[in-house]
């Protein structure tokens, strides 16, 4: 990095952290610290929705995820569209008529403390190590970028978070977020057109997605009804609605953002906004990483892309080894490059078709080479990760971007990270405030009280996430990570709320023990993977509904003891 791209950087961070902390002085009462003084615009609330989803996450290893599998984990959207509409119904009319600050109050009312108390609990637990993991992801990439210590870098990060979320709570999250996703979109943007701009002379857009095509990366639909296969049409729609329906409906960290609307219309357009816009954004970000494949087809790619390995097989006895399948990488990729143009010259289905297959058959024989890689690096160092899906995007940045860009997509990353975070640490303050203290102490506090208690509750949690963070350690697939982390407890969180709302005869001592019997299910399933991870959304869902119905049909209430 020059000294341009570290003007950049730490121009674009410290103009983020300022201005939230400015914008946002003076928050004196639990309405402007966690519902933001219910001021905010449906454009502000479609792109907070939007940004805090969008982790550093997101931009890291989607791009990777395409490189490597194409485009077919856009389908894990398809069921967003259809939670929004079903929220905007049912869910955000009823939150803004209870004047509820977290979702769980509404659970109280219609059950019991025990019930918004475990459900509440079940939120804290899985978002507290979400906020960890979006810590954990730039932090490894800035890491390997700059060498810095891994810890250090967790720590510096999670302090930049805390600053302005601690100083202005949601309305702080809500106003920087829009200046993260504008430095966002125009990072992206111009990094796909440069991409675009280094293919060879002759490549075209249209022609580089013929030739990623030719690879398997643009088999966007898969209609199959495999469990095995993560990503399908069908575990996107169905999976996906119900994991967006409880993250979006149930999860704080975004009802927080639309509880702060002015009205109900601003909260339910800020909604239709995001779900409008989400999947052409993921569409997006997975055809940089589809470019960014392209671009490899045509320039050397190294064997493995995390630094760390190839600095470890490099001083290990291995090296040599190592060399022999660099060189066989090498012949491989010239003989891809070859192919590639015939491929693109021939004008004949046949032939067209037989250089289609040869260029499958290369790309087996690379991926055997790159698996025999990543077998030795692991004996050189078993610590150490190879895979690297989560390094390809920063690989190509680092590698290929002009001066001053590198800076503004690596604050790109950390922006992405820090609006993240901030949104998660917040609800995860709010929800600790209202949800476990507020509701339990008997003694009168005042607002001023309260607006300490959630700040102090936001640096506890700012701790604890930089904590999680320090002791992470990367899964197949960041992005997937966090994801299988929601679907363990969000599928029996939906099914709580979906209880309350629409199936009143359930009674509170029901739904208690059917809450904790399918927690263990879920669990139970997700350890012995007996299905792919989304799937277990409409699990814990079914499982919670359909115990809670039978406990109280065949068990009377009065003899579930439950304190």
């Amino acid at each position: 990095m020059q000294l341009i791209d570290w003007i950049v950087l730490t121009g674009t961070l410290l103009f983020i952290v300022l201005y939230g902390v400015w914008k946002t002085r003076g928050s004196k009462n639990v309405q402007d610290y966690i519902r933001g003084g219910n001021e905010a615009k449906w454009w502000t609330i479609g792109l907070s929705v939007m940004a805090t989803q969008a982790s550093a996450i997101t931009f890291l290893s989607t791009p990777g995820q395409a490189f490597h599998s194409g485009m077919g984990f856009v389908q894990f959207y398809f069921g967003l569209p259809i939670a929004m509409i079903i929220i905007c119904i049912v869910f955000i009319p009823l939150y803004h008529k209870l004047k509820v600050y977290t979702a769980y109050e509404y659970l109280e009312s219609r059950f019991d403390l025990k019930t918004r108390t475990i459900t509440a609990f079940f939120f804290l637990i899985q978002r507290g190590l979400g906020a960890g993991i979006t810590i954990f992801a730039p932090a490894i990439i800035l890491s390997a970028v700059l060498g810095w210590d891994l810890t250090t870098l967790n720590i510096i990060i999670g302090i930049l978070v805390i600053i302005y979320t601690v100083s202005g709570g949601t309305k702080a999250v809500s106003v920087t977020q829009k200046q993260q996703m504008a430095i966002i979109f125009t990072g992206m943007f111009i990094t796909f057109f440069l991409i675009i701009s280094y293919l060879p002379e002759g490549i075209t857009f249209t022609k580089a997605l013929d030739i990623a095509g030719a690879s398997g990366k643009m088999e966007v639909l898969d209609f199959s009804f495999d469990l095995s296969n993560r990503y399908t049409v069908w575990t996107g729609i169905i999976g996906g609605t119900f994991l967006m329906l409880s993250y979006f409906g149930t999860d704080q960290s975004q009802v927080q953002r639309y509880l702060s609307g002015k009205s109900v219309k601003e909260s339910q357009l800020g909604l239709l906004f995001n779900g409008l816009l989400k999947i052409p954004m993921q569409f997006f970000i997975l055809l940089v990483g589809i470019m960014v494949f392209v671009f490899y087809q045509f320039n050397a790619a190294p064997l493995n892309f995390n630094p760390a390995a190839t600095i470890a097989i490099e001083n290990s006895r291995y090296a040599q080894d190592y060399e022999k399948l660099e060189k066989q990488l090498t012949e491989i990729q010239d003989s891809k490059e070859i192919t590639i143009q015939n491929y693109l010259q021939e004008t004949e289905s046949k032939q067209k078709l037989e250089a289609k297959n040869t260029i499958a058959s290369l790309d087996k024989s690379e991926k055997k080479t790159r698996e025999a890689a990543k077998e030795l690096i692991t004996m050189a160092d078993p610590i150490v990760e190879t895979n690297d899906k989560d390094y390809v995007f920063i690989h190509f940045i680092l590698n290929n971007l002009p001066r001053g860009l590198i800076g503004l997509l690596l604050a790109v990353i950390l922006s992405a990270a820090m609006s993240s975070t901030a949104s998660e640490l917040n609800a995860l303050a709010s929800t600790t405030a209202i949800d476990l203290y507020k509701r339990n102490i008997k003694e009168e506090k005042s607002e001023k009280h309260f607006v300490t208690a959630s700040k102090f509750f936001t640096l506890i949690w700012g701790v604890l996430a930089i904590l999680v963070a320090c002791f992470a350690d990367l899964f197949d697939n960041l992005i997937q990570l966090v994801n299988i982390i929601g679907s363990i407890f969000y599928g029996n969180v939906l099914g709580i709320f979906l209880l309350a709302f629409f199936i009143k005869f359930v009674k509170s001592n029901a739904v208690f023990v059917a809450a904790l019997i399918t927690q263990s299910v879920v669990i139970y399933v997700w350890w012995q993977d007996w299905m792919p991870f989304l799937w277990l959304n409409v699990l814990g869902c079914g499982v919670v509904i359909f115990l809670a119905i039978i406990l109280e049909v065949f068990i009377p209430t009065s003899e579930i003891e439950v304190e």
